[in-house]
């Protein structure tokens, strides 16, 4: 079988964006079970409810389910066991004095495949207050109608 090249994107968070300011992101890798990887290869993840908690120096990554593989057997994986993530000791500590300030946490944004391995992309976030999320719809809607008028514009000049 030839090898994977490229990204995969398997799942992705953009709820996060809308609910967190994302100050910094990292890519880690996991460690995960054989049926693990092959309910991942079917592209069936949630990252809704995940985030990531610093134990005893080690990343671990909470609340991501990936559902059970169909064809495994009693060597099947729990569907929301948490998971070691594979991280730099610096960048673990980096993350871990961050995180302690308060306000802050760890989530996961995206899950995909990366050259064949599996990949997580969490990012250092704050979380935002109900206002904030206002602003950030209406500054989205904004943009979204200024580029309106301006291809109305162009096509007004073309035609």
């Amino acid at each position: 079988m030839a090898k994977e090249k490229g990204r995969k994107l398997i799942a992705q968070n953009k709820k996060a964006r809308h609910d967190y300011l994302i100050l910094d992101t990292y890519e880690s890798g996991l460690v995960l079970t054989g049926t693990e990887v092959k309910s991942l290869r079917l592209g069936r993840a949630s990252l809704v409810d995940g985030f990531v908690q610093i134990d005893g120096h080690e990343a671990w990554l909470h609340n991501v389910h990936v559902p059970e593989y169909s064809q495994g057997t009693w060597t099947n994986h729990s569907a929301r066991r948490k998971r070691k993530l594979l991280m730099h000791r610096m960048e673990i500590d980096k993350l871990e004095s961050k995180a302690q300030e308060t306000g802050h946490t760890i989530i996961p944004l995206a899950l995909y495949f990366k050259d064949g391995r599996a990949k997580v992309e969490i990012a250092l976030a704050k979380g935002k207050r109900e206002y904030d999320k206002r602003q950030t719809l209406r500054e989205k809607q904004d943009r979204r109608e200024t580029d309106r008028a301006i291809s109305a514009v162009r096509r007004r000049q073309r035609g």
